[in-house]
């Protein structure tokens, strides 16, 4: 048993580490990390900059699409719920973030 464990110990002794390998490594962490925020992080934030924006520009007689997939024109616009109507004479209260996207005038008739 003593042969292998001095075998081992020489084998590990016997070469040095090689110098600027803890900076390579630095430097592959760095260009990994540019690499997921170009990629992952910054898309991300214009992406909800842009939702942000359009919630912003909400107004009555805009037709929207809610992130449940309904179809409604905006009857009237708050700070926190917008009222739609989904058809004549029919409204209901959702969460303005809800709201996925704006659609052209005139989807509403043609659903």
């Amino acid at each position: 048993m003593n042969l292998l464990i001095s075998d081992a110990m020489a084998q590990g002794a016997g070469g040095a580490a090689p110098a600027g390998g803890s900076f390579g490594f630095i430097g592959m962490m760095i260009l990994m990390f540019g690499l997921m925020y170009f990629m992952l992080i910054r898309p991300q934030q214009k992406k909800q900059k842009e939702h942000q924006a359009m919630l912003t520009k909400l107004a009555a007689g805009d037709e929207v699409v809610t992130g449940g997939g309904i179809l409604g024109r905006i009857i009237e616009v708050g700070d926190n719920f917008i009222t739609l109507e989904i058809a004549d004479n029919v409204r209901i209260k959702v969460q303005r973030y809800q709201v996925t996207s704006l659609v052209p005038k005139g989807t509403l008739k043609g659903a």
